[in-house]
């Protein structure tokens, strides 16, 4: 029976090639997407799940309650780890890291090994501690695990960095120079198996010890500076929220409260009480991390994830509503086999498994062919979604998931038609009386509604995203990032960076240069201190503020705008004392006249000499910071403002100085306008995967309509006929079969504006700078629904309005 079932399905397939290729290509699309979207969904949910005892490891976060602003941050005091395993016994072990590039080591630095001469650049450092290895158990290729950060001044790298700097050698005892510090030699004590890309610290190549640290007299001691992520292991079974509450009030009552009370706050008690402590499971970092402020990690967000699923699902039900909708609009072409067949004695049910095996087949076809369009089109999505994905075809699960996920879809996708072809009875189709099973019908024209209402959703969001990139990568963000060679490494230079600037402006091309660690763009240095007026210090609330120790020709050079006092002076030596605050520190320390007014951070009273515009140095998801420059020297990176268009020849120039300063180091550079947009890529992509599925959306719908256009011809053919016989114009005729389906288009339309326009406004809360959703986005993305849907079904509709009426009507 089954063998006849399928003999049958497959005659039904190629006798009928146009519906079969518009069935079976409309779903593999469907599938194809809806695998690379699962690809992508398994590999953001698989992150920091292979850590021998991840299920126990947390990461502590900060919640603080400003006035109704929920604030979540994951740096605190250097003491706060010891004080975690000693205070409260639920605690295993703690660990802390220390991404935070300001200080040398982490981050970035130009490498070496002590028996050679040449750096090399190198991201992923970080420094971590002895217990940092502990708690996460990081499989070691040489060297004890449980020692290698114990020491000062030890270093573990990863195999792949091993493998670069000592090939085929044991590095363990070797000695590196981390840019050309010769006072600091790093020893290798442990070589590392590379951190899977699956963990949220997979960046990082080179663990640095904390052991014996101190980035200034004092600091491993004090409760005033936040720089340090702590990492603990919970004893199995501990009660998360009871714990939280114990580690809060443990951390406020015996070491922030005193802190405060020490440095003379007043009413301590009530700034604290907006404040607590929360933890982070270790497989939730990568994907909840999206309202927490941290330094040093990109993640994926958990929205984005449920997004591209619902994408994936609306996809899949558009590629099914092509099926629905051409099975059962081919019901006149089936319902005398229906009638005959149950005349000689078939049963409903029969019947039923003959539909349910066609559209198995249907389907079984389609993921054979989704599947492979899908591995076609994975190097183009990975570049798409920043991943590295792979087709798991060696994976025990693939084959038989995606077996019974044929099988599955192939049901569901059949089930309605099946149960709707086999109910005709016999005696009405046999008398003629359902000849018009093309014709109107509620089911298959809500079907088509919700295609297109889909469809145009995704039109919407791809306009209104595209035009949010433009405007954040085209808005004047109070400073000029064209023309502008960013220099890196330059701190390796050591004294002689003042004469590399000097030579620098020496060329003709050559604008203007400045010395900074600190940028108005994503991937530099930030430093941030808590400033007080100097006459309240005691008395109010600090403003955190970025503090950026700056030369005095970097306003010059970075275009920004000094609007009241002046800029920094190097005639002035008094200078060095001073600060310039931005627009939004005047703001928030309530100075409606800074100049000549000081603030203080603690460690030092400081005159406001000038005050620059604001301008935006963080994302646009935020708005813009308090912040003070100090003036000095901090030389990772040099910027040089160039003048012309002959960029190349610039940069030649510039090298030729970099290689007498530092002819054993390649010199590393980067266009400031290029970085700037880097600050958005998660955006871009985005709107590039939106992009995409939109145009297969409406690939998948307009595959039906032109399906269902086709056949409507068909079955009103001999209509046709006759009203050409009477007189009526090709276009009128076009204009006839055409209306039914527009008239869709446009229910469509409205049903879907609203929800997009709610879809887009929420997305677009999630900047401080965003564009309004104008009119004429919905009306765009309307207007070409309608062009599509025209010009898919007016090629048949044209063909049946200049066929010949003498073959349609040959038998009346």
């Amino acid at each position: 029976m089954i063998k006849n079932y399928l003999k049958v399905a497959l005659r039904q397939l190629s006798k009928q090639k146009l519906y079969a290729a518009i069935k079976i290509g409309g779903f593999a699309m469907g599938i194809a997407a809806c695998l690379l979207i699962g690809l992508y969904i398994r590999n953001e949910v698989s992150y920091d799940r292979s850590y021998p005892d991840t299920a126990n490891i947390y990461r502590v976060y900060g919640v603080d309650n400003d006035n109704g602003k929920i604030e979540k941050g994951t740096d605190f005091p250097a003491p706060m780890g010891k004080v975690l395993k000693a205070d409260l016994p639920e605690v295993v072990l703690s660990g802390r890291l220390m991404p935070n590039s300001l200080f040398g080591g982490a981050g970035s630095n130009e490498l070496r090994r002590a028996d050679q001469m040449q750096n090399s650049y190198e991201q992923g450092f970080t420094y971590a501690d002895q217990q940092m290895l502990d708690i996460l158990q990081l499989p070691m290729v040489y060297g004890d695990r449980k020692s290698a950060l114990k020491e000062p001044l030890t270093m573990v790298m990863s195999k792949s960095k091993a493998d670069k700097y000592f090939p085929g050698q044991n590095p363990i005892g070797r000695v590196m120079y981390l840019n050309n510090d010769k006072t600091k030699p790093y020893t290798v004590t442990g070589v590392m198996q590379d951190i899977p890309q699956t963990s949220h610290l997979h960046q990082y190549d080179f663990l640095l010890t904390l052991s014996g640290v101190a980035f200034w007299p004092g600091e491993q001691q004090t409760w005033e500076a936040s720089n340090y992520p702590d990492y603990i292991q919970l004893r199995p079974g501990t009660n998360i929220a009871q714990f939280e509450k114990k580690m809060t009030d443990d951390i406020i009552k015996n070491y922030y409260l005193p802190d405060l009370i020490k440095g003379g706050f007043k009413n301590p008690e009530a700034m604290l009480a907006k404040f607590h402590l929360k933890l982070q499971r270790l497989q939730d970092i990568h994907l909840y991390s999206y309202d927490i402020q941290e330094d040093g990690y990109t993640h994926g967000d958990i929205r984005f994830v449920w997004l591209f699923g619902a994408i994936a699902g609306f996809i899949l039900i558009i590629a099914c509503i092509n099926f629905v909708n051409l099975s059962t609009a081919k019901s006149a072409n089936r319902a005398k086999e229906v009638g005959l067949r149950k005349v000689v004695g078939s049963r409903r049910s029969s019947l039923i498994y003959q539909f349910l095996s066609e559209s198995l087949v249907y389907s079984f076809f389609s993921f054979g062919i989704g599947i492979l369009l899908a591995w076609l089109l994975l190097p183009y999505f990975s570049v798409l979604a920043s991943k590295s994905l792979s087709m798991p075809w060696l994976a025990w699960w693939f084959i038989p998931v995606m077996l019974i996920s044929a099988a599955i879809v192939g049901v569901v996708a059949g089930l309605y038609p099946a149960f709707y072809l086999s109910g005709f009875k016999p005696s009405q189709v046999l008398k003629g009386s359902i000849s018009n099973g093309s014709k109107s019908s509620t089911l298959r024209n809500s079907l088509v509604v919700f295609q297109f209402a889909a469809s145009i959703i995704l039109l919407i969001s791809t306009f209104v995203i595209y035009n949010q990139v433009h405007y954040i990568l085209n808005k004047k963000v109070g400073f000029d990032k064209d023309q502008v060679i960013v220099i890196q490494g330059t701190n390796t230079l050591d004294n002689t960076v003042k004469d590399f600037k000097t030579e620098l402006l020496k060329l003709s091309t050559v604008k203007n240069v400045t010395i900074s660690d600190f940028l108005p763009i994503a991937g530099t240095k930030r430093n941030g201190n808590t400033f007080y007026n100097d006459d309240k210090t005691k008395g109010e609330t600090g403003i955190f503020s970025q503090s950026w120790t700056v030369d005095g020709d970097y306003i010059k050079t970075m275009g920004m705008k000094i609007v009241a006092g002046r800029d920094f002076s190097p005639s002035m030596p008094t200078d060095s004392a001073g600060v310039i605050i931005n627009q939004a520190m005047a703001k928030q320390l309530h100075l409606k006249d800074p100049i000549g007014k000081r603030i203080t951070n603690g460690n030092g009273t400081f005159p406001i000499i000038g005050v620059v515009q604001d301008f935006n140095f963080e994302s646009m998801h935020d708005n813009i910071g308090p912040l003070v420059f100090h003036l000095g020297i901090s030389p990772s990176i040099v910027s040089v403002k160039v003048a012309g268009m002959d960029v190349k020849n610039t940069i030649s120039n510039i090298t030729s100085v970099w290689k007498k300063f530092s002819p054993d180091q390649t010199i590393r550079y980067t266009f400031m306008d290029e970085q700037f947009a880097n600050m958005y890529a998660d955006v871009q992509r985005t709107g590039y995967i939106f992009t995409s599925f939109a145009v297969l959306a409406i690939i998948i719908a307009c595959l039906g309509l032109f399906a269902l256009s086709a056949f409507m011809a068909e079955q009103r053919s001999k209509e046709i006929g006759i009203r050409k016989v009477l007189g009526a114009s090709v276009s009128g005729i076009t204009a006839l079969l055409s209306i039914d389906f527009i008239k869709l288009v446009f229910i469509a339309i409205v049903i879907a504006s609203p929800i997009a326009w709610w879809a887009m406004n929420k997305w677009l809360q999630e900047f401080a700078y965003r564009i309004s959703i104008q009119w004429w986005m919905l009306a765009v993305a309307a207007f070409a629904a309608i062009i599509i849907a025209l010009v898919t079904i007016s090629f048949q509709s044209i063909k049946a309005a200049i066929a010949n009426p003498i073959k349609s009507l040959r038998s009346e």
